[in-house]
Formats: structure tokens, C-alpha cells, sequence
């Protein structure tokens, strides 16, 4: 049984210290606030940026899982020493580094992202995303830690409450017979990584040591458009089929004037005005781990929702 340190509490941080405490290993969870323990997770108050107290934090731990991601309007200042204090925790203990990435640090791209792209983002996110990895893989090839980055698109599933895409604003509605906006062109295909999935990809990862030094796509099923989603959401709740309009520019801008989140989605609105598509081809190719089945994903996702807002959450 081996010491997992997990760096962040949101989505895929809890789903991936549950992931490793339900294989059995001890798990530390590190978050500003700190939270009751749970089963199998013994959760740390501390600030991550600050890097000596990290250190002391991981000592011991076989993988450091960074999972923490600031809120999108203060991204750009504060990832970047979240990043820093995690490579030298990472260098000061021995434990693998583990970053969740996503695929903004490509920018706009015509055809399947696949992991050897170039980081060639223009925007201010894509940018700070391809910086925390370049450093980190330059330290990896200099052998002062040992990391490997793991990239997703956007989440889908249990547990998946913040965002706007299939999330909080989405799922619930559906659950209704509500219509629903998107952002960008509801019939582009887009990639949707499954939440369990992610978890499973990390973990895999941790203890693969071919895997380590390079980036890494999570096994993610066949782009699909916001539209088809939302059917297929509908129809596993068994509720009217889903309405689904575009959000035009005109109304996106308007929003951001009063909405943070608005604003800061204007970067990355290339990723919905157009397909959008993650090729896992490498990681499948190299690893056990498979894309859970769509049908299998809604089905999970609508009963998560159902209980969440049967408890009045």
C-alpha cells in the first residue's frame, strides 16, 4: 500500500483520490481550506504554491497528482507557482509527478489534436498551459524529477458540476425538459473526456514508468456535438427531447460584460465554433485503459444528477 499525494479537490481531483483509495493505497489530499476526512483520504490544509510545505507534505508519497486549477479569471497568475511548487516537491521527495492538462496549450487546430502538435497557443490560458508543461518536461529530461503530463478535453459525468458546456447549467435542465444554450455551434463534434476516465488515465500513468517524460491524451470516445449529447441525455432520462440553441457572439459579449467566467470563455470559443476532436490513439496503443461506452456515461451522469438533486443540492 503506497502513499498518493493529490494536489486539489475539484472534479477530477476527488474522483482520483477516491480512484486510489478504493485500489487500496493511502491518499493525502491538499487543498487550501482543508475538508473532513473521508474513507481512505486524509485531506491537508495547506497552500500548494508554497513549496517547502508541499515538500513536507509529500515526503514519503510514491505520486504527486496535480489536479488543482485556479478559478478561470485568476488562471494565468497563480498557475504558473502552483506548477512551480509542485516540481520541486516532486524533486525534493522522488515522487512521480503527475500534471492534468488539457488541450488549450495547442490553440486552434484543423484536424485531430494528437500529442504531437506543437504547444502554438496565442491565447493567454493556451500559453500558461504549455508553459507549466515545457518546464516540467525540461526538469524531467534533466533528471531533476520524474513527471508526466496527462491531457483531457472538456469533462462529462459524475461529479461534473462546474462549466458550462454539460455541466450545472446543462444536465439539470435536461433533466427538466428544458432547453439549453451553448456555447459556439451546438452540431460541431466535440471531444468529451468521461470523469472516471480521467481518474483511471492518471493513475495508470503514476506507475507506468514507459509513460513517463511525455504527454499523454485520456482514452476518450468519438466527438460528438453538443446537440447529440443533450439527446442522448434526454432520452436515457426519458424526458422531452432536448431544444438546444447556439450562443450567438452578440449574447456572449454581453455576458461577459457581467459574468468573469463569460469573459475568460471568449479564448477558447474556437474550441465550439468548430470540430474539435482529441485523438487517444497513442494512449490506447500503449496502455489498458479504454473509453468508458457512451451509453454507459450517460447513464451514470443522469442517475448522479437524479440523486444530487433529489438531496436538494
Amino acid at each position: 500500500m503506497n502513499l498518493h499525494v493529490v494536489i486539489g479537490f475539484g472534479p477530477a481531483g476527488a474522483a482520483t483520490a477516491r480512484l486510489l483509495a478504493e485500489r487500496g493505497h493511502t491518499v493525502k489530499v491538499v487543498t487550501r481550506n482543508g475538508r473532513p476526512a473521508e474513507p481512505g483520504i486524509e485531506h491537508v490544509a495547506l497552500d500548494a504554491s508554497d513549496g517547502a510545505r508541499l515538500t513536507e507534505a509529500v515526503r514519503g508519497a510514491t505520486a504527486l497528482y496535480h489536479c488543482a486549477a485556479p478559478p478561470y479569471q485568476r488562471w494565468v497568475r497563480e498557475l504558473p507557482g502552483l506548477a512551480s511548487a509542485a516540481c520541486a516537491a516532486a524533486g525534493a521527495t522522488g515522487a512521480v509527478l503527475v500534471l492534468l492538462g488539457n488541450l488549450y496549450g495547442y490553440g486552434p487546430v484543423d484536424g485531430p489534436l494528437t500529442e504531437d502538435l506543437p504547444l502554438a497557443a496565442t491565447g493567454p490560458k493556451g500559453r500558461v498551459r504549455a508553459a507549466v508543461w515545457e518546464q516540467t518536461q525540461r526538469l524531467h529530461e534533466e533528471g531533476r524529477l520524474r513527471a508526466v503530463e496527462v491531457r483531457a478535453s472538456d469533462f462529462f459525468g459524475p461529479g461534473v458540476t462546474d462549466g458550462g458546456h454539460l455541466a450545472a447549467r446543462v444536465v439539470p435542465r435536461l433533466l427538466h425538459g428544458k432547453s439549453v444554450s451553448a456555447l459556439g455551434d451546438p452540431d460541431a463534434p466535440h471531444s468529451w473526456s468521461y470523469l472516471p476516465d480521467v481518474a483511471a488515465a492518471l493513475a495508470e500513468v503514476a506507475g507506468e514508468e514507459r509513460a513517463w517524460g511525455r504527454a499523454w491524451h485520456v482514452p476518450t470516445g468519438p466527438a460528438r456535438s453538443v446537440r447529440a449529447m443533450a439527446d442522448a441525455v434526454a432520452a436515457e432520462a426519458g424526458t422531452a427531447p432536448a431544444t438546444v440553441r447556439g450562443l450567438p457572439p452578440a449574447v456572449l459579449g454581453l455576458a461577459s460584460l457581467a459574468s468573469p467566467l463569460m469573459r475568460e470563455l471568449k479564448e477558447i470559443r474556437y474550441q465550439f465554433d468548430r470540430p474539435f476532436m482529441l485523438d487517444s490513439a497513442a494512449y490506447e496503443a500503449a496502455f489498458a485503459l479504454r473509453a468508458t461506452p457512451l451509453d454507459a456515461q450517460v447513464k451514470a451522469t443522469v442517475d448522479w444528477w437524479r440523486a444530487r438533486l433529489a438531496d436538494g443540492a
